[in-house]
């Protein structure tokens, strides 16, 4: 028989998925592997109680549907992939929470619209393009600009999904799934320590902020490390060095919460005994307006080309992403954060800066809002991710108020 929202059982469950497809390194759900298929299994095994259909579409997207009377939808959104040796509780709270939510639907009847569990395929971007398969949906995705990727093992994009049913040329077929969605509602952990550090639970996400990633690439010359006078090298990595700590201080400069990262720095020929010739950079950039994010890019080019030029070197950027900043529905987002006070008194707003599915679905035109609970000292995509379970009690107490309130919405 069918039980009311019961939160506990989601907490279980979260530690149930994690012993299932987690080592001492953390979660290893990555996309389009073996772990990650299994976790998949594991919610098929789930939903199997409950009187929904499900189905994968073209795009590797997994969907649970309970039919209401409308067939005009609500989505709830996640993904049950994770980074390499991740946390375990990014992007599975979405789904587990959801599940539980979709169980306290269904048990009332037949809901007055359709209410749809989805799990994203890709979210965390194994190939470098986050948001694969909510961006095949929402229509962003171009097939040309990720059929050359490959992930950091150098296994190509279009024959790591083919192996699991998935033809690049055809994802965007993916799009038909979102015909009848009216709304749309994502839980996530923060995955900052902006929550902790106000003492709060909860918050309604206003929206996220843009991105601007890309790939720099130095060329200088290799030269014996021992015979090389200092001043006479075309060191590839000093470029790089200096870009990475410039980009500290144009986010500094730039201000109101911009963020630059240098998160990769690759070198060749990568032994001791050589000066870098060739050096591989990933840099991303973001903030929610859309001026200052484009200040960061144009200021950190600017940049790399003074360094190219003290160091000899040549540099130049390839594109690899990018995404506008995006406010979510200010009526849901209203919604949300009388959600969060329904459920433990308080309210607090905030713009996402990690990207998240539920962008897409905005860029998309969908009604979209999002909660996020409190992550233990801001720590995500690493094993030590935590968050207090009474307040993941919250959270799904607070992700089933903002869905009736939302289906409420429809309703009108």
């Amino acid at each position: 028989m069918l039980t009311p929202l019961n939160p506990l059982r989601t907490i279980a469950e979260l530690k149930e998925l994690r012993a299932l497809t987690s080592t001492h390194a953390g979660a290893q759900r990555v996309a389009w592997t073996e772990p990650w298929a299994q976790a998949r299994a594991w919610m098929r095994n789930k939903l199997a109680a409950l009187p929904v259909e499900v189905k994968v579409d073209e795009a590797g997207n997994q969907w649970a549907t309970l039919h209401g009377a409308s067939p005009r939808a609500l989505l709830i959104g996640g993904h049950i992939d994770s980074v390499p040796n991740g946390g375990w509780l990014d992007g599975s709270l979405n789904l587990v929470a959801g599940l539980e939510v979709l169980r306290a639907i269904a048990a009332r009847g037949t809901p007055p619209v359709t209410i749809r569990l989805v799990d994203w395929a890709d979210e965390e971007g194994r190939f470098g393009y986050s948001l694969l398969g909510s961006s095949a949906a929402s229509g962003t995705l171009r097939p040309e600009h990720i059929m050359g990727l490959r992930d950091r093992n150098g296994i190509a994009l279009p024959a790591a999904l083919a192996a699991y049913g998935v033809d690049v040329e055809n994802m965007g077929q993916a799009g038909g799934e979102l015909i009848d969605a009216a709304a749309y509602v994502e839980l996530h952990i923060e995955q900052g320590p902006v929550l902790e550090t106000q003492g709060l639970p909860l918050a309604a996400v206003t929206g996220s902020c843009g991105v601007e990633r890309h790939k720099v690439l130095w060329h200088g010359q290799a030269a014996h490390s021992g015979s090389t006078p200092m001043d006479q090298r075309r060191d590839a990595l000093a470029g790089a060095a200096k870009l990475t700590l410039a980009l500290r201080e144009i986010a500094r400069e730039v201000g109101d919460r911009a963020v630059c990262t240098s998160g990769s720095v690759v070198c060749s020929p990568g032994i001791a005994t050589s000066v870098a010739e060739n050096v591989v950079q990933l840099v991303d950039q973001r903030h929610h307006d859309s001026v200052k994010l484009a200040q960061l890019l144009n200021r950190a080019m600017r940049a790399s080309w003074q360094f190219a030029s003290e160091e000899h070197l040549n540099v130049t950027w390839e594109h690899i992403y990018k995404i506008a900043p995006i406010t979510f529905h200010p009526q849901l987002v209203e919604l949300a954060e009388a959600a969060v006070i329904d459920t433990c008194g308080t309210y607090y707003r905030m713009t996402s800066g990690p990207l998240h599915d539920a962008t897409e679905m905005a860029r998309a035109g969908i009604p979209t809002v999002m909660l996020f609970v409190q992550s233990l000292r801001g720590i995500s995509h690493h094993h030590a991710e935590d968050t207090r379970e009474e307040h993941l009690e919250l959270a799904v107490r607070a992700l089933a108020n903002l869905t009736d309130r939302v289906i409420g919405w429809l309703g009108t």
